[in-house]
C-alpha cells in the first residue's frame, strides 16, 4: 500500500505555478478543457450509477419503519442533499472524497421492522446514531473501541441483515414470473456486458414493466415538487438498541471501513476524524427530515478515486465534486421517485433491491467467513441476525452480534493469541 501514491500538501498544492507556454492559447484551453472532461463524468457517472441502483432499498427501508409515502420522500431527498458533502470535502482535502447513503443501513431497516411509536421513533434513532458516528470521530478511545469489533462479526452481521431482501428477487420470480424474470434476466446480462450498469439498467426494465403492466392510479405523480417534512423525533431506549446501534455498526464496518479502503488502495491518506464528524452532523442536520445517515461511498468512491477519473492522481478531486453538485440536483427527482414506488407492486421493487444488494451479500460472507478459526461464531452471528429473534423489542441485528461475540470470546479464552 506504501508503495502507492501518497498525496501530501505538496502533492496537491492549492496553486501551482504556471508551466512554461509551449503551445498557443487555443492548445492551452484545450488541455485544461481534457483535463476537466474525465474527472467530471466519472464524478457524475457515480451519482447516477449512486442513486439508480439503490434509492429503492432506502425506500424499502423508510417504509418498513412506519413512513408514509411523504416522509419516505422527504428521507430520500434529505440524504440525497446530504451526499453533497462529497463536493465539500474533495474541494478542501484535494481527495475525491466521495459520501454516499448507508446502503446496508437502509437493509437494515427493512429487516428491522416498525418500532414501537413508529417513524418518529426510528427518526430519533437516526439521531443517536448520527451522535455515535461524530464520536467515533472526536473521542480517539470510542473510535478504536469501534474498529476492534470483529470483522468476521461485523459481516455476518450484515448478511443477515441482507439475506431476506436478496432472496426478494427468487421470490418474485415464484409469484409473478411474467413480471419478474425479465428483470432478473436482464440484470443478468447487463452484468455479463456492463457490469457497473447492471442494477440501475434492471431499475430502468423494472419501471418499464410497472407502467405497462400496472397502470398507476390516476394522480399518482401529479405532485411530486420537492417537500421536505419534518418529523419530531422521539427516544425511546429499544430503538437505540436495537437500530440505532447496529445502523452504526453497519454503517461504520460496512461503508466507513471499504471506503477509506479504496481511498487507500489509491494512495490517498485522508485525515479520518474530520471526515466521521462531517458525516455525523450532516447525518444529524438531515435526521428530522427522515434521512438515516451518510458516509464515506465505497463503489462509488472507486470511480472518483481510481485512474478512470484521472491519469493524474492530484486531479481527481474533481470527480468528487462533480459528483457532490450532481446529487444536489438529483435530489429534486427523489419525491418523484417515491411516488412512483409507493404506487407500484412492492414484490418488484424489492426484488430489484435485492439485485442490488447480491454484492453486497457476497461480500459480508467472504469476510464473515475468511478464517476458519471464526466460523462458527460468524456463522451464529448470521443465522441469529437472519432468524428476525426479537427480545424486549430490541432486533435480531444486535443479538446476532452478542451471541456470536459470546461464542467467540468462549472460544478464545484461555488459548495464545
Amino acid at each position: 500500500m506504501d508503495a502507492h501514491f501518497a498525496p501530501s500538501p505538496a502533492a496537491f498544492p492549492l496553486s501551482r505555478k504556471p508551466a512554461p507556454v509551449t503551445s498557443s492559447a487555443s492548445d492551452s484551453g484545450e488541455a485544461v478543457r481534457g483535463s476537466l472532461v474525465q474527472p467530471v463524468s466519472a464524478g457524475l457517472l457515480a451519482a447516477v450509477v449512486g442513486f439508480a441502483s439503490s434509492f429503492t432499498i432506502v425506500l424499502a427501508g423508510y417504509a418498513a419503519v412506519g413512513a408514509s409515502p411523504a416522509e419516505a420522500a422527504s428521507g430520500l431527498m434529505a440524504v440525497s442533499l446530504a451526499m453533497g458533502l462529497s463536493a465539500v470535502l474533495s474541494l478542501r482535502t484535494r481527495m475525491p472524497i466521495a459520501i454516499a447513503w448507508s446502503t446496508p443501513g437502509a437493509a437494515l431497516l427493512v429487516a428491522t421492522g416498525a418500532p414501537a411509536g413508529g417513524f418518529p421513533v426510528a427518526v430519533g434513532a437516526f439521531l443517536v446514531t448520527a451522535a455515535l458516528i461524530v464520536a467515533a470521530g472526536v473521542v480517539k478511545p470510542f473510535g478504536r473501541a469501534v474498529a476492534a469489533i470483529p470483522m468476521p462479526l461485523a459481516g455476518a452481521m450484515l448478511a443477515g441483515v441482507l439475506l431476506d431482501l436478496c432472496l426478494a428477487p427468487m421470490r418474485a420470480v415464484g409469484a409473478m414470473p411474467a413480471l419478474a424474470l425479465p428483470i432478473v434476466l436482464t440484470w443478468a446480462l447487463a452484468l455479463r456486458f456492463a457490469r457497473l450498469w447492471a442494477v440501475p439498467i434492471a431499475t430502468v426494465v423494472t419501471a418499464a414493466i410497472i407502467v405497462m403492466a400496472t397502470p398507476l392510479p390516476d394522480g399518482a405523480l401529479a405532485d411530486v415538487w420537492p417537500k421536505p417534512v419534518l418529523v419530531a423525533p422521539v427516544f425511546t431506549l429499544d430503538a437505540v438498541i436495537g437500530i440505532a446501534i447496529p445502523l452504526f455498526i453497519v454503517t461504520m464496518a460496512s461503508q466507513n471501513v471499504p471506503g477509506l479502503a479504496v481511498l487507500r488502495a489509491n494512495g490517498y491518506r485522508p485525515d479520518v476524524p474530520p471526515i466521521f464528524v462531517a458525516t455525523g452532523l450532516v447525518s444529524a442536520m438531515t435526521a428530522p427530515f427522515g434521512g438515516h445517515t451518510v458516509n464515506l461511498a465505497a463503489i462509488t468512491a472507486a470511480l472518483c478515486a481510481g485512474p478512470e477519473a484521472h491519469p493524474d492522481p492530484a486531479r481527481r478531486w474533481i470527480a468528487g465534486v462533480a459528483a457532490g453538485c450532481a446529487y444536489g440536483v438529483i435530489a429534486v427527482l427523489a419525491p418523484a421517485a417515491a411516488a412512483f414506488i409507493a404506487a407500484s407492486p412492492p414484490l418488484l421493487i424489492q426484488a430489484v433491491a435485492g439485485l442490488a444488494l447480491l454484492g453486497s451479500l457476497a461480500g459480508a460472507l467472504s469476510t464473515a467467513l475468511a478464517r476458519e478459526e471464526d466460523r462458527v461464531p460468524a456463522i451464529l452471528t448470521f443465522v441469529t441476525t437472519a432468524s428476525g429473534l426479537s427480545f424486549f423489542g430490541i432486533g435480531a441485528a444486535f443479538w446476532g452480534l452478542v451471541a456470536g461475540g459470546l461464542v467467540m470470546l468462549l472460544l478464545r479464552v484461555g488459548r495464545p493469541t
